[in-house]
């Protein structure tokens, strides 16, 4: 049977499997801006944080996938379903790039546009919110764009621990030394990478400003 037509004969289990593997990521990559944004503006506001908050950041994603799922896993909450484990590692896997974003592109924001908005009467969080913020999106969808492809191809060892996605036909193939089953993870998997770094690259181009 040829590679095409095995996706073909299991393409119902193939869209089932990246359906959880973009169930995983999405949640994961939601609750990683959700929290990386604000720890990127307290780097920014409070400079003396930037080490614990980075360092802390950067040894999470330095710890091996399988190793920090078995670190989470006597977490009451989170070792109870293989879900919660597989997104709460993703997002701290996530978090790093984000942070690190979110915190360059608020401190590469012009001191002259800063100040023409105290100038104007804005307070600290209206500058934030209207000017700082704003024109940050291109270098916090960059960080997202990382983040994204890099848990994508983390979220293939979700299988391991029984979370699905499309490792769970990579883990199968491997263990049946079958080059079929492998591929038909492996290849959506990369394909969704690709694709989500095409989108946001392009998103990021087109809200970054045009310079004069």
């Amino acid at each position: 049977m040829s590679l095409i037509d095995f996706f073909i004969r299991h393409q119902r289990e193939i869209g089932q499997a990246t359906l959880e593997h973009i169930w995983l990521v999405g949640i994961s990559m939601l609750l990683a801006v959700a929290i990386g944004v604000p720890l990127g503006i307290i780097v920014t506001r409070h400079p003396w944080l930037s080490k614990p908050i980075l360092g802390g950041a950067n040894i999470a994603e330095t710890i091996p996938s399988l190793a920090l799922f078995g670190f989470l896993l006597p977490v009451p909450w989170l070792g109870a379903r293989a879900d919660r484990l597989v997104i709460t590692a993703l997002m701290l896997y996530a978090l790093l790039p984000i942070i690190r974003n979110t915190s360059t592109g608020i401190s590469s924001v012009n001191v002259a546009v800063r100040e023409a908005a105290r100038g104007m009467g804005m307070t600290e969080n209206q500058i934030l919110f209207q000017v700082e913020l704003p024109l940050s999106v291109p270098t916090i969808l960059a960080g997202v764009r990382v983040a994204t492809v890099l848990t994508i191809g983390i979220a293939t060892i979700a299988a391991a621990v029984g979370a699905g996605g499309l490792g769970e036909f990579i883990f199968r193939g491997l263990a049946m030394v079958n080059d079929q089953l492998i591929l038909a993870g492996a290849i959506p998997a990369a394909a969704l990478a690709l694709l989500a770094d095409f989108i946001l690259s392009l998103l990021e181009r087109r809200l970054r400003p045009a310079q004069s």
